[in-house]
Order: structure tokens, then C-alpha cells, then sequence
């Protein structure tokens, strides 16, 4: 496999990435309220088989389990200074299960302190998210996703320390389940301002994720790409929107079968890269490699 660069980045081609880690991790046990990103340490074994099920589902763009392991975030659930250990460790638990076969894409999330509206110091911010950039790179991924951002400033602040931090392409995916049309982020971010940040940040890519249902995120891939073609697009919709049950339990409506209905609509937008958020699985990736090759077949014979 080519090393990838942020010059040959956008050579990739169309490509199924991974689904839901959170809800994914939950099954194999634990508090609910327990950070599954101290699981790169304590428990591995069951970190590597949420990344081996996305693989062997035919995923070619893996993330790592890393959303949460910023500085801030770790201190607020008391595992303070141990950014860059949960970092390495869970972009090495994703190189292993991607072998040769999937891209490791390291996982950045947001610190939950809104840079805009002054809760938290740029400054402070950009060092969180170079502290984890680096170690993502040092434990082996290809590229860095800063994802489910809301905050534009925050976004902006991720994308120069990551770009600084590391060599590797860095992309920046927003939530848009706001507004009437459901195509703002929660701090009115629309997806004209989500692009130009990227593109004048110096991102390889832009995309949305988490928030809204992957059948919701065709309008939004359209506008993104009427932005322009700069930049490969990003998709990573919700299994739906969750629905409690009587006993507790939280379900996702949309099958893999939603998912396979989406892809065409999505490829047709200009999408490069089509996976699912929470409440996705291994199915729903299979159901997408389906629906990408299915595509590609015709393209191949003519």
C-alpha cells in the first residue's frame, strides 16, 4: 500500500470506511458512563475486535478508538495526562486489525468547551488537539478525522494544531442537525462555512458525520459539494435517530438496507468516502462495500 501524503491524498479513490465505535464497544460490557477510550489500555482485546469486524466487513478507511482522548475531555472523567498513551495505543489496535487491507484514519472529537463562545482558550485547545494529533501519528495511522464538530472556531483550532503536530492529511467533518432544514450545526454553522474553514485551514477533506440519519446527509453532501471540488467529501450519517425501549435500551431505526439505498444518491453528490455513525455496525458497512461495488461494476465494463 502507497504511504499516504497530503499531496497524493486526493487520488484515493471511492472508498467504504468503518461504522460506530461507541455503540459498538457498549456491547461487549461495561458502565455506560465508563470512557471506552481507556479501553486501549485495560481491555484491547475488545477494542481489536470492533476493528477487525469493520475489515472484515470490507471497510477500506478505519478510524481508531480514540474520540475522547483529549487532554480535556480525559481530566473531566479523571484520567488526566494520559492523552498521547490512549492516542499511540489506539492507533496501533487499528494499524494491527488494518493490516494491508484498510487505511487507519486516527479520531479526534471535540473537547466539549465551546472555543467560541470563550469556555475554552484557543491556546488551550490547539494544544489538546496537537498533543493527540502527534500521538496518533506515532502509533501508526495514515491520516487524522477531526469529527462531530459544532464549533466552527474550534474546528479551525483542530485543524492547524493537527496540520502543525503531524505530516499526515487531516480532514474536518461537521454535525448539521440544526436549523429548519436540518443543514446548520448546533452553533449555526452551515455547510458553506464548514468548506471554506476547511479549505482555507488546509484540510484534505470535508465532510459530515453523526447527528441525523445517512439518507438526511444527501442534501447536505449536495451543498457541500457545490462549494466546490477542492476538497473529497465525507459521510458518516446516524443509523437513524434512537428510540428508547421499554426496558431501557437504546435502538437505531435505519437498517443496512437504508444505508445501500443512500450510497448511489450520495456517489451521485460527488461523496468519496461513505461509512455510518452511531448505531451502525458491520452490517451496515457490508451494505455499503455492496452498494460501492455495485456502482464500480458497470464503470469497470464500459
Amino acid at each position: 500500500m502507497v504511504k499516504l501524503t497530503r499531496e497524493n491524498f486526493n487520488q484515493l479513490p471511492l472508498s467504504p470506511t468503518d461504522g460506530a465505535w461507541g455503540t459498538e464497544l457498549m456491547k461487549l460490557g461495561g458502565a455506560s458512563s465508563e470512557l471506552k477510550e481507556l479501553w486501549n489500555v485495560s481491555a484491547p482485546d475488545k477494542v481489536l475486535r470492533v476493528a477487525r469486524s469493520y475489515v472484515e466487513a470490507g471497510a477500506r478507511i478505519i478510524l481508531t478508538n480514540t474520540f475522547s482522548a483529549n487532554r480535556i475531555v480525559l481530566e473531566r472523567h479523571g484520567a488526566p495526562g494520559r492523552s498521547a498513551e490512549l492516542s499511540r495505543a489506539g492507533a496501533a489496535i487499528s494499524r494491527q486489525a488494518a493490516g494491508d487491507q484498510a487505511l487507519v484514519f486516527g479520531s479526534i472529537g471535540p473537547t466539549g468547551k465551546l472555543v467560541s463562545m470563550k469556555q475554552l482558550a484557543v491556546v488551550d485547545a490547539e494544544a489538546a488537539f496537537a498533543e493527540q494529533a502527534a500521538a496518533l501519528a506515532e502509533g501508526g495511522a495514515d491520516a487524522i478525522v477531526i469529527e462531530t464538530m459544532a464549533d466552527i472556531e474550534e474546528a479551525k483550532a483542530a485543524l492547524r494544531a493537527c496540520l502543525g503536530a503531524c505530516n499526515l492529511p487531516v480532514g474536518v467533518s461537521f454535525t448539521f442537525d440544526s436549523g429548519k432544514e436540518k443543514n446548520r450545526t448546533m452553533m449555526g454553522v452551515t455547510s458553506a462555512q464548514a468548506w471554506k474553514a476547511a479549505q482555507e485551514g488546509g484540510a484534505s477533506f470535508v465532510g459530515a458525520n453523526c447527528g441525523i440519519g445517512i439518507d438526511a446527509y444527501v442534501k447536505v453532501a449536495r451543498e457541500l459539494a457545490q462549494c466546490g471540488t477542492d476538497l473529497p467529501l465525507w459521510i458518516k450519517g446516524n443509523a437513524g435517530l434512537p428510540k428508547m425501549a421499554a426496558d431501557g435500551s437504546t435502538h437505531y431505526t435505519a437498517g443496512p438496507e437504508d444505508f445501500s439505498r443512500a450510497v448511489p444518491e450520495l456517489v451521485a453528490a460527488g461523496v468519496r468516502f461513505i461509512g455510518g455513525c452511531c448505531g451502525s455496525t458491520p452490517a451496515h458497512v457490508a451494505a455499503i462495500v455492496a452498494a460501492i461495488n455495485g456502482i464500480r461494476a458497470p464503470q469497470a465494463q464500459s
